[in-house]
């Protein structure tokens, strides 16, 4: 997997309500879904005289004023940086084959396929700050998808999704509530991503985590899973916005 593949996956799995073009900016309608599906991205070079209608777009769908940065995007990543937009949540993926997640399923009842997500994983994830407006993101997904549903000694402990778009699987919201971290509920739920993804045909499977996550790093490196591709934010911190409520 390319980093530029790892972009048109999260694209697909992970989908804004509307996209368009305006100049040389792809804009995204996020509707509260966080940073993934809100930030604009770049088709063509751009100029500071592009950026105000970028903006005025933004403010228009009452989005906070924010760019995705990719590979590649170093002139656009100097030109925000120039005119006051500051970094925020530096991302890597993580990649590996279907194969290498898959020599072992997870215990019996510890994980089950859903789909549409349970009441219980609504208030795992609302508890994690993914919310409705996320999980509408989940429903816009227009490929193979599910959520996966972990549990530990008959109780439910965690959640996470999962969807495809053509080899390559994607999860995405992995969530372990708070009492029952530690006790290899991540895992499990990852690997049973992966066992579905197999069932799909699936040949890769990948994430995206925050580089400040160093604790997700050791779980995914010890599941042999390796990085690829990365990219940041670039948010325009007015008074009015709250970088907090876009998660990436």
């Amino acid at each position: 997997m390319t980093p530029e593949t790892l972009y048109a996956v999260i694209e697909a799995t992970w989908p804004s309500a509307s996209v368009r073009q305006v100049g040389p900016f792809l804009i995204r309608t996020g509707l509260g879904g966080g940073s993934r599906v809100s930030a604009a991205t770049i088709t063509a070079p751009v100029t500071a005289a592009d950026l105000p209608q970028a903006e005025a777009e933004m403010e228009a769908l009452g989005q906070p004023k924010i760019f995705m940065i990719r590979a590649g995007d170093d002139a656009l990543d100097a030109l925000l940086e120039a005119e006051g937009y500051v970094i925020k949540d530096p991302v890597v993926g993580f990649v590996a084959p279907v194969s290498a997640l898959t020599a072992q399923r997870p215990p019996p009842v510890s994980t089950f396929e859903v789909w549409p997500p349970l009441a219980v994983q609504r208030e795992i994830w609302a508890a994690g700050g993914i919310g409705p407006a996320r999980l509408a993101v989940m429903d816009r997904v227009t490929g193979p998808k599910t959520t996966i549903l972990g549990r530990v000694d008959d109780t439910p402990a965690g959640c996470a999704f999962v969807a495809c778009h053509g080899p390559h699987a994607m999860l995405h919201a992995l969530e372990t509530s708070g009492l029952h971290r530690r006790k290899g509920v991540a895992a499990r739920m990852l690997t049973a991503c992966a066992f579905w993804a197999k069932g799909q045909g699936a040949e890769t499977f990948s994430l995206v985590v925050t580089q400040a996550n160093t604790g997700a790093h050791a779980l995914y490196a010890s599941l042999g899973m390796e990085p690829v591709g990365q990219y940041h934010y670039r948010i325009k911190t007015d008074a009015k916005d709250d970088p907090a409520t876009l998660r990436c």
